[in-house]
């Protein structure tokens, strides 16, 4: 009979066989009343699982991570109960837990309405007042497509058929009368979902995800463990709404999309400054930590790509074009390219490590479903790097790289960074030895720096592990920006070789780099992170200066100048308005300094300061106010 042994170490002796539930109930009332599930050797299980032999068990409340995926998927459930009781004949297909939530998809004749959603919600929250118990039950495979075929679900037979081999069992899941093919594990009743789920959005999904299948009516849905919790997410939603790039853009006129050019940009001038000053700064801060930039072609022979490995594995995404009888293609990363400048003249062990940089420009051919404003495009271009070193030389390389990585995440005002080390596939070339040592250079690499990492094992490339740096946004929204990757096949691939201290010639290890990822996601991250008001040595106009009637239209020009020759973005606007409604345009477009003159100003020489957030710093000499936006500069831009 069962020994079962507790996480705090502790045990308990049955008997007899017993029911997570149980354990529970034995451990004390209060926790049984809130056991949502358990885990037994590892393995999450539904409450009322039975363990028969000696195992590890832990109860899982809603306080346990594994909790909020179970409320999800039971909030599938309880949808798709709601569906089928207010409108009989609508077929379930799929439907699972998501990030932030779940859907099912429907098969229906009409179309679910704004109005059938806020029923079906209402439905959902009697379902989860009726406390009916979820129960397994378990099939056999016939028996199942029988039960399915006589209430007229077509897709259900259709997945036993597809996913449930001859001869195996079906797991079903009922709640009341109603019931799905499920894997489980779920809640033990369907109160224990509580209030804190909504339906969200209807969308068009295809039966199986294949275009050429029956288009079916996705419902969307989010769920929390409470009502406070989901208040919260609703809230990052709207905040996230309210910071949408692609509608800040168009406010500030920062750039456009347009359909004769799908997933590629026009950066208009504001824009355009914004990215400049990005690239100047990594530009120095590059020239800083040794890095040689570079440029190199935008199209390139397609032999290229076939022996780097790229037209094998991204050849779909790719860009092609034919001339002069020659397959060319239109470079979608730039490594293959960085290889062929290491790959001028004899390298020696002396010149590594060799640091090449470049901000290149790249084309990948991406669905157009899945563009998306700044932060999915076609055309993009990339802070990329590759350093060629010896294995040696690798654990040293990525401290450098973490540390240079810190500098520019805190200057752009990023400090919440989560690491992740990526080691070997199960498919992979390279010997386990070389393997060995890159990731202990990685781990060792983080490890000196004093962070917290997690191993995503299995996860690293095919070529070599890796580490990703991933940004949280000031909605707590993760941005996968950063990584560094150790790569030993294409150098030896395409050619690269070095002269080692022995004499003999050796195949480099490749470091591939990034930082920001591309401009283009990165400015977009930006922009919704600082709602557009960007850190004063990042916004296109820093400061404008206002004048209250034409008197002081000459002296608000010299203002600006002065302000020019000291290296700031300023400007002018002498419009005959109304001074509050000028003030009022340039808060909306975000301008950091918003400056007014008037005669007492024009007299005294000093400008009257007024700052984007509504705060009035009082008059100042123009000298003090170029004092203080130095300062800001140096103190958040670090230039």
């Amino acid at each position: 009979m069962p020994d079962i042994t507790l996480p705090d170490g502790s045990s308990r002796h049955f008997d007899h066989p017993v029911a997570v539930m149980d354990i529970a109930a034995d451990i004390g009332p209060g926790l049984a009343k809130a056991t949502l599930a358990g885990k037994v050797n590892g393995e999450l299980v539904d409450a009322a699982y039975v363990i028969q032999d000696d195992a590890e068990v832990s109860i899982v409340t809603s306080r346990d991570e594994e909790a909020l995926e179970l409320m999800r998927h039971d909030a599938a459930h309880v949808m798709a109960q709601a569906v089928q009781e207010l409108y009989p004949g609508t077929q379930v297909t799929i439907g699972p837990a998501i990030e932030d939530g779940f859907y099912y998809d429907f098969s229906r004749e009409e179309p679910f309405t704004p109005d059938d959603l806020v029923k079906i919600e209402q439905r959902m929250h009697e379902i989860v007042k009726r406390d009916l118990p979820i129960e397994r039950e378990v099939l056999d495979r016939d028996e199942a497509k029988k039960v399915f075929a006589e209430k007229g679900e077509i897709y259900k037979v259709e997945i036993i058929d597809d996913i449930i081999p001859d001869g195996e069992e079906v797991s079903i899941y009922r709640q009341g009368d109603w019931f799905d093919v499920c894997r489980g594990p779920h809640l033990p009743s369907t109160s224990k979902l509580g209030k804190g789920f909504k339906l969200m959005k209807v969308a068009g999904a295809y039966w199986r995800g294949d275009s050429n299948n029956e288009m079916l009516q996705r419902i969307y849905g989010t769920a929390w463990p409470d009502k406070k919790q989901l208040n919260a997410y609703l809230h990052r939603l709207e905040e996230a709404e309210k910071r949408d790039h692609r509608r800040i853009g168009k406010q500030m006129n920062l750039f456009h999309i347009q359909e004769e050019a799908p997933g590629e940009i026009f950066w208009h001038d504001k824009g355009w400054t914004i990215y400049q000053t990005i690239q100047q700064y990594m530009r120095t801060k590059q020239r800083e930590y040794g890095y040689q930039e570079i440029n190199t072609p935008q199209i390139v022979d397609f032999s290229l790509w076939e022996k780097s490995g790229h037209a094998a594995k991204f050849g779909e995404d790719m860009f092609t074009l034919e001339a002069e009888g020659r397959q060319f293609a239109i470079k979608p990363m730039n490594c293959p390219c960085h290889i062929q400048v290491f790959n001028q003249g004899l390298k020696s062990y002396r010149d590594l490590p060799l640091r090449l940089a470049e901000f290149g420009s790249c084309h990948r051919n991406e669905m157009s479903g899945a563009l998306h404003g700044l932060m999915r495009v076609r055309a993009f271009v990339q802070d990329d790097a590759h350093i060629f070193c010896t294995e040696e030389q690798i654990q040293s390389e990525v401290s450098d790289f973490i540390k240079f990585l810190h500098e520019v995440y805190e200057d752009f005002g990023f400090t919440d960074i989560i690491y992740r080390l990526s080691t070997r596939p199960e498919k992979r070339v390279g010997s386990d030895e070389v393997w060995d040592k890159a990731e202990k250079a990685l781990a060792k690499a983080l490890d000196a720096a004093q962070l917290q990492w997690d191993e995503l094992p299995g996860e690293g490339a095919f070529y070599g592990p890796k580490v990703e740096f991933t940004l949280k946004d000031c909605l707590g929204r993760e941005w996968q920006c950063g990584t560094i990757q150790v790569d030993f096949s294409m150098p030896g691939r395409l050619d690269a070789h070095y002269v080692a201290e022995d004499g003999s010639r050796q195949v480099p290890v490749m470091l591939h780099r990034a930082i920001l990822g591309s401009f283009e996601r990165f400015i977009g991250i930006l922009i919704e992170h600082y709602e557009g008001k960007m850190p004063l040595w990042l916004a296109p106009e820093q400061a404008v200066v206002m004048n209250i009637t034409d008197r002081q239209s000459d002296y608000a020009e010299k203002v600006v100048n002065t302000l020019k020759k000291q290296g700031f973005r300023a400007q002018s606007d002498l419009r005959n308005e109304k001074i509050g409604f000028i003030i009022r345009e340039h808060t909306l477009q975000r301008v950091p300094y918003l400056l007014v003159v008037g005669d007492k100003e024009v007299e005294s020489e000093t400008v009257a300061v007024r700052t984007r957030a509504g705060e009035d710093l009082g008059t100042m000499s123009v000298s003090e106010l170029v004092e203080r936006l130095t300062d800001e500069v140096v103190k958040y831009g670090h230039i």
